[in-house]
């Protein structure tokens, strides 16, 4: 069978295929280069994009960049051996050794190291990062349940009287036996250490869509129809660090042990280990492009480390310097006990992501439990590297050219809503990681704006890119914020048919002209 279609409808997502359609997007891009996509018209001319959607963050360097280009060619002609599962792999090592070397010099030199476990994407990095945390918590319970049983037998086979304190605080009739007291802390025991984990997440959080971490993602579209096959998380509201102590407070739990004192047993109280983890991004993305406080970041921060709640930081679309700093958390003074990264770590053509864990929470256990065939391959290794080495080139010009790049386009939308109040309603992010936020249109004087409220974002994608050559899409579960991810070769050119593009779509709406974003009907 050739490449040619050898069918007349689609069987490739034919659902996703025309919505698109029926706004616009559904485009075949032939070819990409640096921060432009090419189309074909029906003349077989190439028509160029700017592309701000960049990959959804995985284009921080680029559509095809020349030396990361040329590095995989010469890798592959080279024979690299793609598959040679359960062997050696230095150069794994080498881009654990370099983010380490990158965490360091933004965390402080008494930053610990970080073991790496590989991935492909984005959702299986935070997959592992949760994974590894429930079997760091379940054998630190096991423990905890261990020692508290034990000093139960102690105390039982030392005949310990039972003073009043503890019949008393296990609700038990006066003068209860060791045995009846024994029994009774067990089953408690039993009860916590059977709990399920207890995961704790943002509101407006976007972390995948796997069956483990679109639990975590709060938009309850990609959540509710899998609530059944895995744990749940709670939500605690962006704006509201006081909900996360209610929480903590409201779910704690502990494991009873017993004491003997003078020949009588006393109730020795543990902690049990029933937060799994507290999931984040430093910048939201699909919530709408919104940045973490450093002051809600220090509550996270103390709070976590008074319950021993690891945090697992989700710098898959925030990080690689896409905030003008490597990792966005450590702008706000946040350290994760994990990290996840991805998209732009395989320089826009290698899958490649990784799960970085604190030393002195790693379990090697996992190695053990935990696997991926195409994880941790030699050819998106070695392009893993290329791009941290092009990174940090230059004593990290890409970063500065992030925040720099990023700042102008800001102050474009700054100007926009300045110009434009009654239109637009907020502008948010940092670096090359914005949002544009356009005000509700669910009360639009325009019928048309009225109907497509709910895929307004998507409306002006459509008419951004038919009109103005611009690519954009709203943050999935903020349809009325454009999300703008371009790459650090953003050139004032580009920002310009920007500008104009996003003026023309600000009067149109003022105008309450709706019509004119709507695609145009085919000709009769």
């Amino acid at each position: 069978m050739n490449g040619a279609s050898v069918g007349t409808h689609d069987l490739a997502e034919p659902y996703l295929l025309g919505w698109l359609a029926s706004v616009g997007l559904d485009v075949e891009y032939v070819r990409g280069e640096g921060n432009t996509l090419y189309y074909r018209d029906s003349e077989g001319r190439e028509i160029p994009v700017v592309d701000y959607a960049g990959g959804y963050g995985s284009l921080m360097l680029g559509h095809n960049h020349p030396e990361i280009n040329a590095y995989a060619k010469s890798l592959l002609d080279g024979g690299i051996p793609v598959h040679a599962q359960f062997s050696r792999h230095p150069y794994a090592n080498d881009v654990a050794q370099a983010l380490n070397a990158i965490l360091r010099r933004e965390l402080g030199d008494d930053a610990e190291e970080y073991s790496a476990i590989f991935a492909n994407t984005g959702a299986e990095a935070v997959e592992a990062a949760v994974k590894h945390a429930e079997l760091d918590r379940r054998m630190r319970m096991d423990a905890a349940y261990a020692t508290a049983s034990a000093q139960v037998a102690a105390a039982q086979a030392a005949g310990a009287g039972v003073g009043a304190a503890v019949v008393e605080a296990l609700g038990l009739p006066a003068g209860a036996a060791i045995e009846v007291v024994a029994d009774e802390i067990t089953r408690r025991n039993d009860a916590v250490r059977q709990r399920t984990p207890l995961f704790l997440s943002l509101e407006g959080g976007f972390h995948g869509k796997l069956v483990g971490s679109v639990q975590l993602t709060h938009n309850e579209g990609y959540r509710a129809p899998f609530a059944a096959l895995a744990a749940q998380a709670r939500f605690v509201p962006r704006d509201r660090p006081e909900v996360l102590k209610e929480v903590v407070e409201a779910e704690r739990a502990e494991l009873l042990g017993l004491a003997v004192e003078d020949g009588t047993a006393v109730l020795v109280r543990h902690a049990a280990p029933v937060f799994c983890a507290f999931v984040l991004e430093p910048i939201q993305g699909e919530g709408g492009i919104r940045v973490l406080g450093r002051e809600f970041a220090e509550e996270i921060q103390r709070v976590c480390a008074a319950v021993d709640c690891p945090v697992i930081v989700d710098e898959v679309q925030s990080g690689m310097g896409r905030s003008g700093s490597f990792f966005a958390s450590s702008r706000v003074g946040l350290r994760g006990d994990y990290y996840a990264l991805a998209k732009s770590l395989g320089g826009g053509i290698a899958k490649a992501s990784v799960m970085l864990v604190r030393r002195s929470r790693y379990r090697p256990e996992f190695e053990l439990v935990h696997s991926s065939t195409f994880a941790k391959d030699a050819f998106s290794c070695h392009i893993a590297l290329k791009v941290l080495e092009l990174m940090e080139a230059d004593g990290g010009r890409v970063y500065r050219l992030a925040a720099e790049r990023g700042q102008a386009l800001k102050d474009v939308f700054e100007a926009l809503r300045k110009d434009f109040p009654d239109v637009v309603e907020d502008v948010r992010g940092e670096g090359l990681m914005l949002g544009l936020e356009f005000r509700d249109q669910t009360q639009a004087a325009s019928q048309a704006l009225r109907e497509n409220a709910g895929t307004f974002g998507y409306l002006v994608a459509g008419y951004l890119l038919r009109e103005h050559r611009v690519r954009t899409f709203p943050t999935a579960s903020a349809v009325h914020t454009l999300r703008f991810e371009p790459s650090v070769h953003l050139s004032n050119e580009e920002i310009a048919q920007l500008e104009a593009g996003l003026r023309d779509v600000c009067a149109i709406l003022r105008a309450q002209d709706g019509e004119r974003l709507l695609l145009p009907a085919p000709p009769a």
